[in-house]
């Protein structure tokens, strides 16, 4: 079980909402993530200050991209503010197994057990008990720590899943978004927090 490490590697910013819709509409007109890639730093895309800063959020922008289908970045495109942040927090899932386990452990878990806030002792706690099969966790600093919090409780916050006062706010799947994620795996639907047999025959 702690054979397979969490890379913990999100601490790069939060869910890149904007910073993510420029690349997959860049995407979509070369065909290449590579290209993207060379297009990005060549012409400061993201309007970054400086060259690290810019090559770091795109390589952390498109390893996310690069988990969703081509048919989920379609619908990333054309969907709703709402729908993309959702679909946005599904990428970060895929891409962070930490996150992932969280989302379904905690946040998920918290909000059908009828418990409505999430704060910082629920990821710690979480946290700790990780650490006693992932020895990567056991190793890292306070500070790094204390960001990998502040960046995941952002990514609630910019998902919606979280409202300022740390109260949980259901997730609001479309018809549509709740298809395209039933189409792939089903038990990412655990990502959010929603009652599962509200769900069904919706999609």
């Amino acid at each position: 079980m702690g054979s397979d490490r969490y890379s913990l590697s999100f601490t790069t910013g939060s869910l890149f909402h904007r910073e993510s819709l420029e690349l997959v509409k860049l995407y979509f007109d070369l065909g290449d993530w590579n290209a993207v890639r060379t297009s990005v730093i060549a012409n400061n895309v993201l309007q970054t200050r400086t060259v690290s800063t810019l090559k770091r959020i795109c390589r952390e922008v498109i390893s996310r991209l690069r988990t969703l289908s081509p048919v989920e970045l379609k619908f990333l495109v054309d969907g709703s503010r709402q729908e993309q942040v959702y679909l946005l927090w599904l990428a970060v899932c895929r891409q962070y197994r930490f996150i992932a386990d969280f989302a379904i452990e905690v946040l998920h878990e918290r909000y059908i057990s009828m418990k409505g806030d999430l704060n910082f002792d629920d990821f710690d706690a979480f946290f700790n008990r990780k650490a006693e099969w992932h020895l990567e966790l056991d190793k890292i600093t306070p500070a790094t720590r204390s960001k990998l919090r502040q960046v995941l409780f952002k990514m609630l916050r910019e998902a919606d899943f979280l409202t300022a006062n740390n109260t949980i706010h259901a997730a609001m799947l479309s018809p549509k978004l709740l298809e395209l994620i039933h189409q792939g795996n089903r038990r990412e639907i655990l990502h959010f927090p929603v009652f599962e047999s509200e769900l069904k025959g919706m999609a």
